[in-house]
C-alpha cells in the first residue's frame, strides 16, 4: 500500500504539506500544491491510516455505543435515536453487542478507550452484580480521567449522565390498568432475574397490586430470556401451573408477542379468555394480532437525549433526565371474563394514558 511518504515524493512536496491536504487542514495550502497532492493520492490509490488521523486531530470524532443485542427492536429504536444525534453532529458511530454479557461490556470499554473515542454510552438494563458494577465504574472513571464522556441509558450505577426510563411507574400503570379492568389471577412473564430492569418493572407492578389489596406470589412469576422463545416458554409454564390466570404481563414486546404466540397455539382466546399486556411499545406491537396493548416509552428519544449529554460538556454535575411511561390500549387486554370493569374503555383502539 502506498504510503504518505509515496505521496508526498509522486506530488513533490514535504510530508507535512501533503498530511494537510489530505487531513483538511486549516493552514493555508496553494491552489497548485493541493492539485499535486490530491492527484498523486488518485494515481497511487493512497487510503489515509485512519488510526493516525485520529492522533492527529484535536478532538475526538468517533463515540463507542455498547448495547446488549441491536437486532432486539428495544435497540434497534434507541440506536435510531443515538445515530440521528450523532450524524447531525458529524460523529462516527461504533456499535458493539454485549449479548448481556458483562465480561463481554468489560472488553468493550477497554477497546473503546484503545481507540481514543469521544464518548461512550451503555445503553441497557444493568445487573445485580455487586463486583461487576465496581470494575465497569473504575474502568469508565478511568476513561473519563482521560477526557472522555459517559452517558448511560437505564442504569442505576453508574453515578454520570444517564437517561432512565421510568420502568417502575409503567410496571405500577399495568397493575392499574389491570385492575380497573377487573382481572385479580395474573401471571408474569419476566426477563432475566439479574438484570436491574426487570427487577425495577416486577416491583412498580407488585407495587401497584398491594395497593389494590392484591398479592403476586412468586409461582405466577416465571423468568425467561427477553425475547419471543423467552415469551413463549414462560407463558407455557404459567398456564401449566396455573390454567385460571385471566391476564398475562410480559416485561417486554418480545415476550408478549411469544405469549400471544403461545396461546393462540392452544386456542386461548385474547382478549376473551386471557388479557395480554407488553411493556415498551416496539414498532411491530400496533401490528400483531390482536394489536398489542404496551407500556410506551420514548425509545428513539431515550438514545437522542443520551448522545447529546454525551457529547455536551458543559455541565458540571451530573445530569439525569427520567423518561415517562404510559398505556397505549389496544385489542390484546378486556374485561376479565364476566367481570365489569370498574371504568369504560377510551374509545379507538389506540386511546393512550398516562
Amino acid at each position: 500500500m502506498a504510503t504518505l511518504s509515496d505521496v508526498a515524493r509522486r506530488a513533490g512536496v514535504s510530508p507535512a504539506t501533503a498530511s494537510r491536504v489530505i487531513n483538511g487542514s486549516s493552514k493555508p495550502v496553494t491552489e497548485e500544491l493541493r492539485e499535486r497532492v490530491l492527484r498523486a493520492v488518485a494515481e497511487l490509490q493512497y487510503v489515509p491510516n485512519a488510526h493516525a488521523q485520529l492522533l492527529a486531530r484535536s478532538h475526538r470524532v468517533a463515540v463507542g455505543v455498547i448495547v446488549h443485542d441491536v437486532s432486539d427492536p428495544y435497540f434497534a429504536e434507541i440506536t435510531r435515536g443515538l445515530q440521528r444525534v450523532a450524524t447531525d453532529q458529524g460523529r462516527l458511530l461504533t456499535i458493539c453487542n454485549s449479548y448481556r454479557d458483562p465480561d463481554r461490556e468489560l472488553e468493550y470499554v477497554e477497546l473503546l478507550r484503545g481507540q481514543q473515542v469521544a464518548a461512550i454510552i451503555l445503553a441497557g438494563s444493568g445487573y445485580h452484580d455487586a463486583k461487576f458494577t465496581r470494575l465497569l465504574n473504575e474502568k469508565l472513571a478511568a476513561y473519563e480521567a482521560t477526557g472522555g464522556r459517559v452517558a448511560v441509558i437505564g442504569r442505576h450505577e453508574h453515578s454520570g449522565d444517564a437517561v432512565m426510563p421510568d420502568n417502575r411507574a409503567g410496571g405500577r400503570l399495568i397493575g392499574a390498568e389491570l385492575y380497573e379492568l377487573g382481572h385479580r389471577e395474573i401471571g408474569v412473564v419476566a426477563g432475566p432475574a439479574v438484570l436491574t430492569t426487570t427487577t425495577d418493572r416486577l416491583t412498580g407492578l407488585r407495587e401497584s397490586l398491594a395497593a389494590h389489596g392484591l398479592s403476586l406470589p412468586e409461582h405466577r412469576v416465571r423468568h425467561a430470556e427477553f425475547d419471543r422463545d423467552g415469551g413463549v416458554a414462560a407463558t407455557a409454564a404459567l398456564l401449566d401451573a396455573d390454567p385460571g390466570l385471566t391476564a398475562i404481563v410480559a416485561l417486554n414486546d418480545s415476550m408478549a408477542i411469544g405469549a400471544l404466540a403461545l396461546l393462540r397455539s392452544r386456542s386461548v382466546p385474547v382478549p376473551r379468555q386471557v388479557s395480554v399486556i407488553g411493556f415498551d411499545d416496539m414498532p411491530v406491537a400496533r401490528d400483531v394480532t390482536p394489536a398489542l396493548t404496551t407500556v410506551r416509552l420514548p425509545l428513539v428519544e431515550m438514545g437522542a437525549r443520551a448522545m447529546s449529554l454525551a457529547l455536551d460538556p458543559g455541565a458540571a454535575a451530573p445530569r439525569v433526565e427520567v423518561l415517562p411511561a404510559e398505556v397505549v390500549r389496544r385489542d390484546s387486554t378486556g374485561p376479565a371474563p364476566e367481570i365489569t370493569p370498574v371504568r369504560p374503555r377510551a374509545a379507538g383502539s389506540g386511546a393512550s394514558a398516562g
